[in-house]
């Protein structure tokens, strides 16, 4: 109990970190780097991976990651479940950004979004690191497929291809970067997968997940990196359900609710 209280008594405050301050009407340090002077000439994209790495990035790398972002993820269709909550907010005349803060919430879902690209991630670079020490690939991935009945970072409920890998890949090799160990390795499954003739294909999430293993970024980073992915696509969602008739999007007639409990009632009695 002395324990806790002499650290929340070294925090009353006082928090210490290297993350950075504003010092108003002087300077805003992010990271040890003063911002106007030394990330001003930043991308968006450079800055954000800064801030979650502590590492700076080339222009290239930048625009690897924006790529992924718009190729894989952005896309403003409200039929896509996250979309969906946008639109809802939307339709509903709630604010623009809760429709958003929302939205980022059901992005992390277990079947889709964050969580399996984390799985991607780590199962990529866990992969590549048994290889390396000795293992077999065919041995590592039918005894994953055995235990697990499914492989991180392939396979697709809806359609089978994944129209996504090639524009990926001819981004990463604009930009140099089709080569790295675990974009070959990720490919390299697919294969072996064909061979044994499982029904699974390189997703956009494995791919992405191999092309930020090959750039240095652990699960952790590429999770928080990848939590803003979604977002160029829910804002067009939002905007044009506010944009339409309150309450029009998506209706269902009462009908075509299979529905077994109390009949009607009249409140109040």
């Amino acid at each position: 109990m002395k324990k806790n209280l002499s650290n929340l008594i070294q925090h009353e405050n006082n928090w210490i970190t290297e993350m950075g301050a504003s010092f108003p009407g002087e300077r805003v340090v992010f990271r040890g780097k003063d911002v106007f002077q030394e990330l001003s000439k930043f991308s968006w994209m450079q800055v954000l991976l800064f801030g979650i790495t502590g590492r700076e990035f080339s222009e290239d790398q930048a625009r690897l990651f924006e790529g992924i972002w718009v190729i894989s993820a952005s896309y403003p269709d409200p039929r896509i479940w996250n979309n969906r909550v946008a639109a809802l907010a939307g339709t509903v005349r709630s604010t623009g950004s809760l429709a958003i803060s929302a939205s980022l919430a059901v992005s992390e879902a277990t079947n889709y979004g964050q969580r399996p690209l984390i799985k991607a991630i780590d199962f990529l670079i866990d992969t590549c690191k048994r290889i390396k020490a000795g293992e077999g690939l065919e041995n590592i991935v039918l005894t994953e497929l055995k235990s697990k009945r499914m492989l991180a970072g392939y396979g697709r409920p809806i359609v089978n291809k994944d129209e996504r890998i090639e524009p990926l890949l001819e981004l990463s090799q604009k930009l140099g970067y089709k080569d790295g160990e675990h974009a070959l390795l990720a490919l390299e499954i697919e294969q072996m997968l064909e061979k044994y003739n499982y029904p699974y294909k390189l997703n956009a999430a494995g791919m992405a997940a191999a092309l930020a293993a090959d750039q240095g970024l652990a699960p952790n980073e590429f999770y928080h990196l990848m939590s803003l992915c979604f977002t160029a696509g829910f804002h067009p969602c939002y905007i044009d359900t506010q944009s339409s008739s309150e309450g029009v999007f998506f209706p269902l007639r009462c009908e075509f609710v299979s529905y077994s409990g109390e009949n009607a009632r009249e409140w109040g009695k």
